[in-house]
C-alpha cells in the first residue's frame, strides 16, 4: 500500500512538474442539494454523500503532496437553509468528528476549525474543542474546516481586534500592514492559499477567504461534491500546475503596454 501510494504521489509529480503543486488548498464542497434532487433524496442524503467525498478528498491530497486543505463546511448565511437542514447539517458534523477524528489523529492529520463559535450548539462548540486537542500535536497534514464562518465577518473582527490594540496603546494606526492584518484574521497561522476550487458549476467566492484569496488560482469544476474523487482533485492540480503565477509582477524580458 505505501508503495502504492509513493507511485502515485510520483505519477502526479510528473505530471504537473516538481514543486508545483500547491501547498494550501481551499474548496467550497458545493453542490449536495442537486445531487440528492436529481435522485429523488431529500438533501441531507446529498450532505451525507459529501462526508464520503471529504474523506476522499483528504487521503487523495495528502497523497498527492497537499499539506494544508481548509474545506467550506458551514457559512455564516446557511443559518437562512429551513431548521431542519440545518440540524442535520450539524448532526453529520457531529458523526464526522465522532467517527472519523481518531483515525484522522492516527494518519496524522491535525484538524482545526475556523469560523465564529457564538451561536454554535454548546456540543458542537465541544466538538470543535475536543477536534483540536487530540490533534493539534500533529503535523503530517493540516485540515481547517470553516464552520459558522465568514470572510467579511472575520476581517470585520480582525479589525476590531487590531482598533482593540491601538485602544490598549499596544500599536499605532501606522503600524497596520498587510501582513500584520493578516496575522489578525482566523487563518493567520497558515500557508498562503495557492489554490481554490469551488464545485458544482458554480463560478463566485461565496464569502469564503476573500482576503487570503489575493493571488490564488481558481478552478471551477462541473462535478458535485457529492461525486468528487480522487481524479478530481488530480485534474484540479494539472490546471493548476499549467498557469503562470507572477503574483502581480511580468514575466522576464517582458514589457507590458
Amino acid at each position: 500500500m505505501a508503495a502504492d501510494v509513493a507511485s502515485q504521489a510520483s505519477d502526479i509529480m510528473a505530471l504537473t512538474g516538481a514543486g508545483s503543486v500547491p501547498l494550501h488548498v481551499a474548496i467550497i464542497m458545493d453542490g449536495n442539494g442537486r445531487w440528492a434532487k436529481a435522485r429523488g433524496q431529500m438533501r441531507t442524503m446529498g450532505h451525507k454523500a459529501g462526508v464520503g467525498a471529504l474523506r476522499r478528498t483528504i487521503r487523495a491530497a495528502g497523497d498527492l503532496g497537499v499539506t494544508h486543505m481548509t474545506v467550506f463546511a458551514f457559512s455564516t448565511e446557511n443559518w437562512r437553509r429551513p431548521a431542519a437542514e440545518v440540524s442535520d447539517l450539524m448532526g453529520l458534523l457531529r458523526t464526522f468528528i465522532e467517527s472519523d477524528l481518531a483515525k484522522l489523529a492516527k494518519e496524522g492529520v491535525c484538524v482545526r476549525i475556523i469560523g465564529q463559535q457564538d451561536g454554535l450548539p454548546k456540543d458542537i462548540v465541544e466538538c470543535v474543542r475536543k477536534a483540536h486537542d487530540d490533534t493539534r500535536h500533529n503535523s503530517r497534514f493540516f485540515l481547517q474546516v470553516a464552520l459558522n464562518y465568514g470572510a467579511q465577518a472575520d476581517v470585520v473582527e480582525a479589525a476590531k481586534r487590531f482598533a482593540a490594540k491601538v485602544q490598549a496603546g499596544e500599536a499605532n494606526i501606522e503600524d497596520l500592514t498587510p501582513e500584520m492584518f493578516g496575522g489578525l484574521l482566523s487563518t493567520h497561522d497558515l500557508p498562503p492559499l495557492d489554490l481554490m476550487i469551488r464545485t458544482s458549476g458554480e463560478h463566485r467566492l461565496s464569502n469564503f477567504l476573500l482576503w487570503e484569496a489575493a493571488y490564488a488560482e481558481f478552478v471551477f469544476q462541473d462535478v458535485l461534491w457529492p461525486d468528487y474523487d480522487r481524479v478530481h482533485l488530480e485534474d484540479a492540480l494539472k490546471i493548476f500546475a499549467e498557469r503562470d503565477r507572477r503574483f502581480g509582477a511580468v514575466e522576464a524580458g517582458h514589457v507590458s503596454a
